[in-house]
């Protein structure tokens, strides 16, 4: 693709980041809620870093595997920073708790929440595995990044990088209308069921801010407080999209990304329907992120990514 083709796709990405942004400003003080800014200094400084030389690397040395590395990354900083105060503004819009409901889903499909969680304790190294597997999230989310970039997979890299907005964007939406405390709270278990899930450290925040009792919005520290849909398992499945173009890495991903699906319900304290939500919204999200970047291709056509089309 050619860089004019990129280059499109790039604006469009922070177009939506700063559409959030903006929906964070504006919803923000609606809620009661109030912004901590000096905790986006640090994200908009690297951000702005990035850019600048991603700008250099594709204006003034012609290195566009290099610049789109920057970019992407500048890309998910930003993004993080304003999507977790939107997830944020969800919790706070605060509609009546839907556990009973997903509960419910998950025993009429005979899935058993407190047997897996059983069979984590009978299987201490089963669960360690499983727990590291979970928190490689962040690990992969760069990794991936600069291996599509350096392998001059740009496109692909912005299909990972679109579908990874679109897939947050619409679980914290769903969040909103459909919020849920989370398996632990719900089943109001304590440690003497298990070691405490990843997730219990955001408990306080998605209650408080359901309460009233909590009112501050940061972008450095912010905790992830969505339950359903899971965005891990989303972030699960457009990681292995990620990673399949590449011919040795898409086995090891594929085994990372199978093992943190396997550990976010305990880790997340997520029922099991979220987790399928999160695998369809992962699926659709891939699908409309790669037509987006296959039009972008239309209109400044070049060399076409392995994958990118059908049997090509």
């Amino acid at each position: 693709m050619h860089t004019h083709g990129l280059r499109r796709l790039d604006g469009l990405i922070w177009t939506a980041i700063a559409l959030v942004a903006a929906v964070v400003l504006a919803a923000a003080p609606v809620f009661g809620l109030s912004i901590k800014y000096g905790s986006f200094a640090a994200p908009a400084l690297f951000c702005t870093a990035l850019v600048a030389g991603a700008w250099f690397y594709r204006s003034r040395r012609n290195e566009p595997n290099l610049a789109s590395a920057l970019e992407t990354t500048g890309q998910l900083m930003a993004f993080s920073a304003v999507g977790a105060p939107l997830s944020y503004v969800a919790a706070a819009v605060g509609f009546p708790l839907r556990d009973r409901l997903f509960d419910g889903m998950d025993r009429a499909l005979a899935f058993d929440w407190l047997g897996l969680l059983a069979i984590m304790k009978r299987w201490p190294d089963v669960a360690a595995l499983l727990h590291v597997a979970y928190l490689s999230l962040t690990v992969q989310t760069a990794i991936v990044v600069l291996l599509l970039a350096f392998t001059g997979r740009l496109a692909w890299l912005r299909v990972y990088m679109l579908a990874f907005v679109i897939a947050a964007l619409a679980t914290i939406v769903i969040s909103a209308a459909l919020p849920a405390e989370g398996v632990w709270l719900h089943y109001g278990l304590t440690t003497s069921a298990g070691p405490l899930p990843d997730s219990h450290s955001s408990w306080p925040v998605f209650l408080g801010l359901r309460d009233g009792s909590y009112r501050t919005i940061v972008a450095v520290g912010a905790q992830g407080i969505v339950t359903f849909p899971s965005l891990h398992a989303a972030l699960a499945v457009i990681l292995l999209a990620a990673w399949w173009p590449l011919p040795i890495a898409r086995w090891i991903g594929l085994v990372l990304d199978a093992l943190m699906l396997i550990a976010t319900p305990i880790e997340g304290s997520h029922y099991f329907v979220d987790v399928f939500a999160g695998i369809a919204i992962a699926c659709a999200s891939v699908l409309v992120a790669r037509a987006i970047v296959l039009r972008a291709h239309a209109t400044a056509p070049a060399v076409i990514e392995p994958g990118l089309v059908p049997g090509r």
